[in-house]
């Protein structure tokens, strides 16, 4: 039985969560929010009142809007700095690599630790319009022999036409770190259709029905970017 702490459901929890767990590594959080909202209900206030005078409608709208506007721009600023606290608190854990990339959205098919050692280095799978990307975390040596041995099995069940792509999440040289991964998967050149993606799904079904399953780890940290998730995506 897992010992991870449950993750919060409601989105008032998650929000409070998500606050106290950003609080961490951003003491000054509270302080940024609040002149962040108050900055942003001055501009838009003395903005409003300038367009639509001050009279009892444009008082009204000029409290709805200035309301309406400061909120967003404090959860806009909110999401952003939780979310860069989540990848400190998250960088060098295991597993945190294949948390981060199921924060990838649209079509993109992930699956966790499609290839792994017993010292627990893992390699993540993603396939998209660029084609087939292995992610690799863990020990540095290993992870880049697991990757090739993998790169190899992928590309000759997808064929040569469809691009397999290798990276690593880390800090070194030629690395990805890890607050930059789902960005890179992303930016990376299209390179297949929709229909092809969908061709490619099946056939990597018949290499993952010959894998042992894959022993993840599930301590704090993935149950903690899973929860960061659920509170940014509402």
């Amino acid at each position: 039985m897992s010992n991870a702490p449950a993750v919060p459901t409601g989105r008032i929890a998650q929000l409070r969560q998500a606050y106290r767990n950003t609080k961490q590594t951003d003491p000054k959080l509270g302080w940024m929010l609040l002149g962040v909202w108050i900055l942003t209900a001055a501009i838009v206030a003395t903005l409003s009142l300038l367009l639509v005078g001050t009279g009892w409608l444009g008082i009204v709208l000029t409290v709805l809007v200035t309301l309406t506007t400061s909120s967003l721009a404090t959860i806009t600023v909110f999401g952003r700095r939780a979310e860069r606290s989540m990848y400190q608190q998250a960088e060098g854990q295991l597993g945190a690599g294949g948390a981060a990339l199921s924060m990838l959205r649209g079509r993109w098919d992930v699956k966790q630790a499609v290839g792994f050692t017993k010292q627990q280095d893992v390699v993540h799978r993603v396939i998209g319009r660029p084609g087939v990307i292995l992610i690799g975390e863990g020990n540095p040596g290993r992870t880049r022999s697991l990757l090739a041995s993998e790169a190899k099995k992928h590309q000759r069940i997808v064929g040569e036409g469809t691009p397999v792509t290798t990276l690593v999440v880390g800090r070194g040289e030629g690395e990805v770190p890890l607050p930059k991964l789902v960005k890179r998967v992303r930016k990376l050149p299209k390179a297949i259709k929709p229909a092809q993606q969908t061709d490619i799904l099946y056939k990597v079904k018949a290499l993952d029905a010959m894998r042992p399953a894959a022993p993840m780890p599930r301590g704090p940290m993935p149950t903690s970017m899973k929860g960061a998730r659920k509170m940014m995506r509402g």
